[in-house]
């Protein structure tokens, strides 16, 4: 059995460029379904976020028609009341990333407000990068990358291929033109070679231990692709 370690947005709304507060937190399915093929393959998760605040769900995430219609939503919201450690999860700052065997990001446009610049969770991408530990991060959870560049310095992860939600996905969504940045755009500066799918699909891209997802869909599909890196 292994520990995976999530690192979950602790955020509840995303500053937009006009500076108005939209409101998020994690997307559920991003969270539930890696969640399920880690548990449901005798793995042990463990949830961290900054500060040990809870976390909140993107209501957003919970909708019918995001989830297949009405059973659909109520099946995620049920889910996600059996995941206790959602109430009281460890704080960032004081996990012993050695101690866990992968690390897995949900993504949301939580990470966007507040991992993005958060100094900890850089130490843990880093960190677990630097072990060769599987890594994996989905969705708008990338956006956590950019925290690991500082001034004058490339990021550990400047050459990776990788993916994320993309430019056409954001513009889809409705939130393209209020974005104070968008995230494809952001990983590309960073120095990465930003692998995009088709809008919505399923897509996801491994380089060395770094597993990283599109979009929801992609969610379940990575945390298996991250079981094999555990069992090799």
């Amino acid at each position: 059995m292994s520990n995976v370690l999530f690192v979950v947005t602790g955020a509840r709304h995303w500053t937009l460029s006009d500076g108005t507060e939209h409101p998020t937190g994690y997307w559920a399915e991003e969270l539930v379904a890696p969640y399920r093929v880690f548990t449901g393959a005798g793995h042990e998760v463990v949830l961290a976020t900054p500060g040990g605040v809870q976390p909140v769900v993107d209501e957003a995430s919970l909708a019918p028609d995001v989830n297949g219609g009405q059973d659909g939503a109520d099946e995620m919201r049920a889910a996600l009341k059996g995941i206790s450690q959602l109430e009281s999860p460890l704080s960032l700052e004081d996990v012993d990333v050695s101690s866990y065997d992968a690390v897995f990001y949900p993504g949301g446009h939580g990470p966007m407000e507040d991992l993005a610049v958060d100094a900890s969770s850089a130490a843990v991408l880093t960190t677990t990068l630097a072990a060769g530990k599987p890594l994996g991060i989905v969705c708008h959870a990338p956006a956590a990358l950019l925290a690991t560049e500082s001034t004058g310095t490339t990021s550990p992860f400047s050459g990776f291929r990788l993916t994320g939600f993309t430019n056409a996905e954001e513009t889809q969504s409705g939130l393209a033109e209020k974005a104070p940045w968008l995230l494809q755009d952001r990983l590309v500066a960073l120095g990465a070679e930003f692998v995009e799918g088709e809008p919505w699909a399923p897509n996801v891209v491994v380089d060395r231990s770094l597993y990283t997802g599109q979009n929801p869909a992609s969610s379940g599909p990575l945390a298996e692709r991250m079981l094999e890196g555990l069992s090799a």
